[in-house]
């Protein structure tokens, strides 16, 4: 009996000094959220600021601040879901923590998002949007600044990524 709690004891500290060692391997990196900022040229800055215009008119005859346009981070991360979205031929929030993680890296403290498909001009996708009560509550959301994904397919038809945050 004794030479089998001896085994016992030996096999149990084997396992505790093993599964207790420290594998350098093993440590987890920090996530990267660095992107190319020259994807934000790939929105059609045309639709997208009108998008931003009627947004902006919206949010000052309800009594709130406009926001301003982000030609950078928010875009480049905007363009790279809305080419997403296209590739998988159907609009989603996928992915959204880590859109929203990155503008965090840069300084945001609150990120949201809208997206739509199918909409050839700025006023029949921002009336859907204000539309929409979870799409409205973005759009009054406390943000101060916005980036576009904004993306014709051949058909002519849009595909959009909104992200709004605060600094």
């Amino acid at each position: 009996m004794k030479i089998l709690k001896f085994e016992s004891l030996i096999l149990l500290l084997l396992l505790i000094f093993t599964s207790c060692s420290k594998d350098d391997s093993l440590a987890v990196e920090p996530a990267d959220y660095s992107i190319n900022l020259n994807l934000a040229h790939e929105t059609d800055w045309e639709m997208a600021d009108a998008i931003l215009v009627l947004i902006n008119e919206h949010r000052v005859s309800v009594g709130l601040s406009t926001i301003e346009r982000d030609q950078q981070q928010a875009s480049a991360h905007a363009v790279k879901h809305t080419n997403y979205m296209i590739e998988m031929n159907q609009i989603n929030h996928d992915n959204f923590s880590e859109r929203s993680e990155a503008l965090r890296q840069n300084g945001a403290i609150r990120v949201g998002e809208n997206v739509a498909f199918g909409y050839t001009n700025a006023s029949d996708v921002v009336f859907a949007w204000l539309q929409s009560p979870s799409h409205k509550l973005v759009i009054e959301g406390n943000f101060t600044h916005s980036g576009f994904g904004v993306i014709a397919k051949e058909n002519g038809a849009y595909f959009f990524t909104q992200l709004f945050y605060s600094k």
